[in-house]
This record gives structure tokens, sequence and C-alpha cells, in this order.
């Protein structure tokens, strides 16, 4: 169910080879990854999974939901100046969709902001998972001492880490947003298990009416590949989006690994009596605007595609959080995953054999190995936290195409992962390879200072990074009195400034791609979108995903996607009354 995409972080094939990630298909046609392919070697670039599934990446993320900052939302409205992005108004969407499971349905101040009826169940990992490795106790420990809500707290049990934090990350208390400290982790989900999308959407098409009739009119189809968008082309009159063409069959998308490029699928079509409401993701929406008709005219050209409208800023402000590791690895085994085969052994894993016949504490496998994270002020912070900071048991350096077998393939791992929000670069594109609908389009975020380098950017997005790695560092070598280990990332050779400000460069990643279809003000010609959604220049259609964003919400996008979800749908409605 993965879809392959292999972005370029630099445009310069030099520079990119630097990224120990960096992907490439030998002469032999096999998959090399790292620094040192062999002669002769094609690059492909740095390997970005998508879900090509029902219910989007939502199926296969970390799952972590964070709710955004309000400033967020700040940015949209004031862009827009549509009042109905206001931040006290947009939390009745995340209240709508969660039905939270760890905290108290009451009038308590703990659970303000929450919902408790919603089609998407949190939930938080277990406490006496950290309290029960000593050795990760201590590392969690570690991490309050040196940035802690309260960071005179000796955390020695679940009881204590319970205390440590008045609120969890996602309640509206004052000054959520600047508050620093350490905090548990929310997931999206439920009894252990993966609360998605693909939940609601399965309930919402099987649900009955009384008599067994169907109680929606929501037909899902999969294997299905909408191909363009079909708009009514009336002289004087503006473009109206009427429905869709689309082929049918499995693994028709080059991104698919399954894909052999000998099946073409079956043509067909269907019209909309309303609206178009696109939701194909940040790499395909703008892909299939521009195999539409509505995108820069001078790339439709090139392709000799039929120009809808000139619509310059589809494709462009791609942009993704900057992410870095460091990683060390222990003399000892961290206990939390003592047992544990990850299913190597089948069903007689002991880990698994818990997670599916205790009723309370499923253990590791209920959870992302994540379960804690510090949350941080950059130097160049202006009012909110900038740096979330989470680590686990798992040897993680980034996303490459056998990662997770790497991050488990032993129980002496440590990884502090740093992820810095709301950084500066905008300078992304989705560009066309062909007018195929099958190829993947070409994919460049353009990282650091090549990309958005006005008035700093670049210096600015670089500084959280490098304070993340000096972070994690200091909370490893803080309990290196009682336990050994080894720094393998960055590593120990890698010590200065500028040592560590190329290491970021090269080695950082992301994988929360946004905005190439952004909502933005009505004079600004790079914007796509108006505040309801619609795409300008036609009549009709609507996007609705994580390209809608004029800039990517938060630490963690899932939350805020589910939301403007929920926001759409009241808009759409109103809009159709």
């Amino acid at each position: 169910m993965s879809w392959d995409f292999f972005v370029r972080h630099y445009p310069d094939d030099a520079r990119e080879a630097l990224n120990q990630k960096a992907t490439y298909t030998t002469p032999e046609g096999e998959t090399y990854i790292g620094l040192d392919p062999p002669a002769g070697s094609t690059l492909k670039g740095i390997w970005y999974p998508r879900t090509g599934t029902l219910g989007g990446c939502a199926t296969h993320n970390a799952m972590i939901t964070v709710y955004p900052h309000d400033k967020d939302w700040s940015l949209i409205q004031s862009l827009t100046g549509d009042s109905s992005w206001a931040p006290e108004n947009m939390r009745q969407y995340f209240e709508r969709v969660e039905r939270n499971t760890y905290l108290t349905n009451s009038t308590d101040s703990t659970a303000d902001g929450h919902g408790f009826d919603g089609w998407l169940g949190t939930d938080e990992a277990s406490l006496g998972l950290i309290a029960d490795d000593s050795q990760m106790l201590s590392m969690v420990s570690a991490a309050n001492s040196f940035g802690g809500t309260n960071p005179t707290v000796n955390v020695t049990d679940a009881e204590s880490l319970a205390n440590i934090s008045p609120f969890d990350l996602n309640t509206a208390y004052p000054n959520r947003d600047s508050t620093e400290g350490l905090y548990r982790i929310p997931l999206h989900v439920s009894d252990g298990r993966r609360s998605s999308p693909r939940d609601f959407l399965l309930a919402t098409a099987n649900a009955l009416n009384p008599d067994g009739s169907k109680k929606y009119q929501l037909d899902i189809r999969t294997h299905t590949f909408v191909t363009k968008v079909r708009f009514e082309e009336n002289p004087g009159a503006v473009p109206r989006a009427v429905g869709v063409d689309f082929l049918v069959g499995e693994s028709l998308y080059a991104a698919d690994p399954r894909n052999t490029g000998n099946n073409t699928g079956t043509p067909g079509t269907v019209n909309a009596t309303r609206e178009v409401i696109l939701s194909a993701g940040v790499f395909n929406t703008p892909q299939i605007l521009k195999l539409s008709g509505v995108g820069p005219k001078t790339e439709l050209e090139e392709f000799n595609i039929s120009v809808v409208v000139d619509l310059p800023g589809v494709g462009t402000n791609l942009q993704d959080h900057y992410e870095i590791s460091t990683v060390s690895k222990f003399e000892t085994d961290f206990e939390l995953l003592e047992g544990c085969t990850f299913l190597s052994t089948g069903p007689t894993d002991p880990c698994y054999v818990r997670y599916t016949t205790n009723a309370t504490e499923k253990g590791p496998y209920a959870t992302n190995l994540l379960p804690s994270a510090v949350l941080l002020k950059s130097s160049v912070a202006e009012s909110d936290r900038d740096m979330f900071i989470f680590g686990g048991p798992v040897m993680f350096r980034g996303y490459f195409q056998g990662y997770t077998n790497a991050a488990i393939a032993d129980t002496k791992h440590w990884s502090w992962v740093t992820l810095q929000a709301h950084q500066n670069n905008h300078a992304g594109t989705v560009t066309l390879n062909s007018a195929n609908p099958l190829d993947v389009p070409s994919i460049n975020f353009n990282f650091f200072d090549a990309g958005t380098t006005a008035d700093g950017a670049d210096a600015h997005d670089l500084a959280p990074m490098v304070e993340g790695i000096n972070w994690s560092r200091k909370v490893s070598d803080s309990v290196s009195g009682k336990y050994s280990f080894t720094e393998e990332q960055p590593g120990a050779d890698i010590t200065t400034t500028e040592q560590i400000q190329d290491f970021v460069k090269n080695q950082a990643w992301g994988h929360h791609a946004s905005c190439s279809a952004p909502i933005g003000a009505d004079d600004d010609g790079l914007a796509v979108l108006d505040s309801h959604f619609r795409v300008r220049g036609v009549e009709g259609l609507r996007v609705v995903d994580a390209s809608v964003f004029p800039k990517i919400p938060g630490f963690f996008p899932v939350a805020a996607i589910f939301m403007i979800s929920e926001k759409a749908a009241d808009v759409i409605i109103a809009d159709n009354a």
C-alpha cells in the first residue's frame, strides 16, 4: 500500500550525494542506499513514502496527534480576512473529531478543548512502559532536567512522571503554545489500535437505516485513479468543474512499487451534480490540477496541456518540517523491548501475545515507541515554542528503504529526534515530468540555502536543528555515569558549530509535505484557493487536503488536516444550502 516517491532536497546531484539516505539504481538494476554507490549508478533521490490506500497517510504514520499553534489559524484569518479561521473558532473542529480516552470528560480544566464523542480515538502510551525500563526512565528523567516543566523533579517512577506537567499537549490552557516542558505524546490510537479516517470512512459508507437501506450516499471505489478534472467552458463564462476522468486497475501509478508499466487501466468518468472536491494529497493535487489545465501557463504549454486558467501558484510553496536525529548505542539493552521479535517468530512473539491478550497493559506494540517529548524555544523563536524533541529506544536516522528493519535490529539504540516548527523555507516545488497522469511529478524541497534565503531565513531555520543536537548530546551525556554508550550520529568527529551545521544540511529530512496549493489573499497572485477552499479562476472545484495551508501548521500536521476537513464540510454545506 506504499507509494514510493523519490524527492530532491537539493537540485545539485553532487550535494544530494552527501546524504547517507541517497538512493541509487545500480547498473545491474539493484537499489543502493548510501554514500559510495557503484560506478555507473543513477541517483533516484531521497525516499519519501506516501500511502496509496484508503485513509491516506494516517494509515501508516507515527500517529502523533498534536494540536497546532493558534497562530497557524491566525495566519489564514489575517491573509483572507475570514474570521471563521480565528483560533477560538477552530478549536471546535478538534473537539468534534476527537474521542479522547485518556482524560476525564468533565469540567476539570485538564479536559478543556478536548472532544470525547468524535470519530478519532486518542490515547497516550502507558507510563508504566517508561517506568518499568530503568534505562529509558533515566533518559526521560535527564530530558526533564534539561527543559522539563518541573526540571527539579527527580523522575523515579510512573507517579512522579505523571506529575511533571499539569496538562497534556492538546489541552486548551493559557499560554499553551509558549509553555516549555516534558510531555507525553498523544496518539490517534484507540484501545491500542490505530484510529484513522479509514475507520470513519468505512463506518459512514456501511451505515444503514433501520429498514436496511443505505444511510448515506457515499460510495468508495478503490483501485480507481483520477487522471483529470473535466471543465465546462463557455465563451464569456467562468470555467466550471463538472466531473473527473479516471482509470480502473491495480498498481497503475508509477510510484506504486508493484507497478510494471504494463497495466494502463480501464477508462471511466463520473459527473458531479454540484462540485468536485479534490483531496489527492500534497504531491498529487497539484499534479491533477495541472493535468486538468489549472496551473502555471508556461508549464502547461510545455506539455501541450490546454490552459483552463493560468494559476501560477499551483505546485509552488511546497514546505516540509526539518528533522534530524542524534543516535547512540548503549552497551545494555532497553528492557522495554525485551523478548520482542516484531512478529519474526509469528504469533508466538511474546510482545505480540501481550498485545493481543492483556486488556490493560498491552506493551510496546500499542505505541509508536516514542512516548515522550520535550518542547522548547530555540534561540531564534519568537513567542511560541518551535522545537519538538522526542526520543525512544530505536535506531532512527531518517527515512530510507529498510529503515524499519534497521530501527529495531537490536534493543541497544536510542534516538533523539529534533523537529522544527514554523521554518521559513517555502521554496519547494511540484512540477510535471510529462502529461501522462501515471508518471510521478518532480518534487524538490530546496532545503536551507537552496531555498528561501531572504533576511537570513536559511540561517534561522538551521539554528534550532543545531541546538537540538547539542541539547540531545547534553541529555545523553548526563546519564553517562550510569550507562555506557557510543554516539553513532552525528558522531564524535562532528563537534564544531560549522561541522554540525554541515551535518544537518546534508542529513536532515522531513515527512510532513504541505502547502502546494495554498489558501491566500485575493491580491496574492500565487494563492491557489480562497478561504472557502475554492480553486481561484474556476467554479465548482475545491481542494481539501494538506496542500491548502499557506504554512505548515504546528509540529505534526495530521490533527490540523483533520480539523480543516471538518471545517470544509461545514463550509461546503453552507455554500450549497
